[in-house]
């Protein structure tokens, strides 16, 4: 451990972590290229379990928060369309053309766990959607480009936060962060999508981020639906999110959930690449 409870892996577990965000890569692959009007997001759920399933990993979402005071979560992937946010129940809702869909889900192997999410739409989106869609995902690697080995997780809070206030008339969605990940999948420190540079943890090697900003296009106030799961928007914004684990060397930038680490996007931010 360092400071403050936070794990630090080896580079053998690092490796783990990586064949995990491998499978939840290609969970996301699969779930985005089977979505489409008439699909059921329980039918996105079934082909996330078919993934998971196949590559002898298991599902870190399905039961979790069993032990808390909500009932524990009944799906391997998060399904949130439109103006929801984040934590989607799957179920019996038919997606229809012009849908916008956020995918979160995780996988574990050996162990250690990934985690990531995309929003895509369903058929063709409308402009201010697929913007939407855009300033989340810039965000998102915006605060990758910001983490480095010796700088602090501030300086990816303000990336992110920077990069969403630039974009325009934008909200990042109060009172949710991402978190470290690794033995755990949710774990020291939180990442908030909001903050000061040279502020919180330092970022060490072997410390492993999931980031993922979630932004709204209109009031960022959101609230939990009747089901103690689906966060939506106060005021029926469009939502959108993006997320991948990350750990940096002193070589650079390895994104483990990415299916090419990351090299493609960081090489065009001008960050060395680290992976394997």
């Amino acid at each position: 451990m360092f400071g403050r409870g936070i794990e630090l892996k080896t580079t053998d577990q690092i490796a783990c972590m990586r064949r995990a965000g491998l499978v939840v890569a290609e969970m996301l692959a699969a779930v985005r290229e089977a979505a489409g009007p008439g699909v059921t997001t329980s039918d996105l759920d079934a082909v996330a379990r078919e993934v998971i399933a196949a590559r002898g990993a298991t599902s870190n979402f399905l039961g979790y928060g069993a032990d808390g005071p909500v009932p524990g979560f009944p799906g391997v992937i998060c399904t949130s369309v439109n103006d929801e946010v984040v934590h989607g129940i799957p179920g019996r809702r038919i997606l229809r053309e012009g849908d916008l869909v956020s995918i979160d889900c995780g996988a574990v192997v050996e162990g250690w766990h990934g985690d990531a999410a995309v929003t895509f739409g369903v058929g063709e989106l409308a402009p201010q959607d697929r913007r939407l869609s855009e300033v989340t995902e810039d965000a998102l690697w915006a605060g990758i480009a910001a983490g480095a080995v010796g700088r602090r997780v501030g300086d990816i809070s303000h990336a992110v936060q920077s990069s969403v206030e630039a974009a325009g008339e934008y909200g990042l969605a109060d009172g949710f962060t991402g978190h470290g990940i690794g033995s755990a999948m949710h774990q020291p420190p939180d990442v908030p999508n909001v903050g000061r540079p040279g502020r919180g943890a330092r970022i060490v090697e072997g410390l492993v981020l999931a980031i993922e900003p979630m932004v709204v296009n209109g009031d960022p106030q959101v609230r939990t639906l009747d089901d103690e799961w689906t966060v939506v928007s106060s005021d029926g914004s469009r939502a959108a999110h993006h997320e991948h684990s990350v750990t940096w060397t002193r070589d650079g930038a390895w994104v483990l959930t990415a299916p090419d680490g990351g090299r493609e996007r960081l090489a065009s931010l001008g960050v060395p690449y680290a992976g394997d």
